[in-house]
């Protein structure tokens, strides 16, 4: 018999409203990397949730054995205690403490009721040595791009024992540089006995990494897959995951590319905290009504810098170069600038300033127009509810009623959101910026087909993403950026992933 250092049994949990897990079964072996995969809604972060104890025993059905003995985690205290560790996409950090500060806080190393500092930066290098953090000990958290703090978090669960290492989309905000490195070292804590839950949405990195795969839709178990016995590719695991077979992973799309509607010459951004630096430097492009075009680049390459730089200068110092719309020149001043002419920007961060996560679906679609549903200063509720309710069914937004707070919403409904409220301002341009970032593929496949609708609407489109496949089935035209220029305009019927990686890395060292 195989040994499962973890079996989940009959796990059942309900929210007011929603049975968000119905009877879902999970067993994992000791020692291995176990994926879990479905789509947004499915149900994985709850049973993970469960199975760390932040839904304690009494709010679920079923029952978690873990190495042999029944659990009934009270908290998260009582699963660490047990050698279990949760990592949430969320990363759990202080900025403004030390590395070693955050490794051992709540576990601090203490004598006589006082912290032993130098016990303390001792352990934390050890640790970091071993998720292959070279920086100092003392440095501030705040110091660390978001790969490197994702290092501390697995050095934080480390100090603790862990013996098995749960992961809520760990690699969903890194490049492929951190994303590799992380990978190598959750091989490298398998090797050492260390089992490791991971929840994904990369299905390239889980057919890489993962030596078994469960897959959860509509809160039940699907099936188990063994990456040593079973046939497991994307579309077999996509098959489990939205109940279909999605033989193309992009909506067809016959393109009606109308006149030039949106262009930007040389224009040039200056670095806000480091003076003297150009983030974009001398970039020219062009949107033409009814297209949807591509900017591809490297993390760092400046491609968040140049959309934010032209909605309005939401980013960015001396800039300078010249936005023709409809073949005008136009001065951008402000956001509101941006949206009187319009353009809109959904950014990449959506948590953070795309939406209001405490506010309803209704609030957040006519944050940005309200002045279309304002009469001599106040705002007619009705309307308000009337015009959410259409973009609810038109966007197919997956929520009771309008009066759903945001925050509760899985990641693909909380973007259908996000570009409700930039579709109702009626742009002309749309700036989308990783559009899919951190959804499944069932989600994927809707944001998709949102796009190209609002294409075939005449609208100019602008998609940053950094999934070079996304660009290559989706868009009529790639800019690619490299250390803020422009350094290829390619057409969809030459584009591939190696010609837009070579001038993705021009002037790279």
């Amino acid at each position: 018999m195989t040994d499962h250092i973890l079996l989940m049994r009959g796990i059942g949990k309900s929210f007011p409203g929603v049975r968000a897990l119905q009877d879902v079964n999970l067993s994992v072996r000791r020692g291995e990397i176990h994926a879990i995969c479905g789509e947004n809604g499915a149900g994985k972060s709850t049973l993970m949730k469960i199975l760390s104890g932040v839904y304690p025993h009494g709010d679920y059905e079923g029952e978690i054995i873990f190495d042999g003995r029944p659990c009934r985690f009270g908290g998260i205290r009582d699963s660490e205690r047990a050698g279990i560790v949760i990592i949430h996409q969320e990363l759990a950090l202080c900025p403004q403490l030390s590395i070693a500060e955050n490794i051992f806080l709540g576990n601090e190393r203490a004598r006589r009721w006082l912290v032993d500092w130098n016990r303390t930066n001792h352990e934390a290098a050890m640790l970091m040595e071993r998720v292959g953090l070279r920086e100092n000990p003392v440095t501030p958290v705040s110091d660390l791009g978001v790969g490197k703090q994702q290092l501390v978090e697995i050095a934080k669960a480390l100090s603790k024992e862990v013996r098995l290492l749960i992961l809520d989309e760990p690699t969903a905000a890194l490049n492929d540089e951190d994303s590799a490195h992380l990978l190598d070292l959750l091989r490298g804590l398998r090797d050492e006995g260390i089992t490791c839950v991971i929840i994904s949405h990369k299905l390239n990195e889980i057919i890489e990494i993962a030596d078994s795969i469960t897959i959860l839709r509509d809160g039940r178990t699907i099936e188990t897959l063994d990456m040593a016995v079973d046939d497991v590719t994307e579309d077999r695991i996509i098959s489990g995951m939205v109940g279909r077979d999605l033989k193309h992973r992009f909506p067809p799309r016959e393109p009606k590319i109308g006149d030039e509607v949106l262009r930007i010459e040389d224009w040039t951004v200056g670095s806000p905290t480091q003076p003297g630096r150009k983030v974009v430097d001398g970039a020219t492009l062009s949107l033409r009504a009814g297209e949807i075009v591509g900017l591809a680049g490297l993390m760092g390459a400046g491609r968040t810098e140049l959309a934010m730089s032209v909605f309005g200068r939401a980013y960015g110092v001396n800039i300078s170069g010249r936005l023709y719309k409809n073949g005008k020149q136009i001065e951008l001043r402000s956001v509101r600038d941006a949206i009187r002419h319009g353009i809109a920007y959904a950014s990449e961060d959506r948590k953070r300033y795309g939406l209001n996560l405490i506010e309803d679906i209704k609030r957040n679609i006519s944050a940005v127009g309200l002045n279309k549903l304002a009469r001599y200063g106040w705002v007619n509720e009705n309307e308000e509810y009337r015009v959410a309710e259409g973009f609810r069914a038109s966007m197919n937004i997956k929520a009771p009623d309008v009066s759903s707070v945001v925050g509760k919403l899985s990641g693909g409904n909380q973007q259908k959101v996000a570009l409700s409220k930039w579709i109702y301002t009626d742009p002309d341009v749309l700036i989308l910026d990783e559009p899919t970032r951190g959804i499944d593929v069932g989600a994927k496949y809707e944001i998709y087909t949102i796009i190209n609708r609002l294409a075939d609407q005449g609208k100019a489109i602008l998609v940053i993403s950094s999934e070079l496949p996304e660009l290559l089935g989706l868009c009529d035209r790639i800019y690619t950026l490299s250390e803020g220029r422009i350094t290829g305009e390619i057409p969809r019927e030459e584009a591939s992933q190696e010609r837009l990686m070579y001038y993705m890395t021009i002037g790279q060292e």
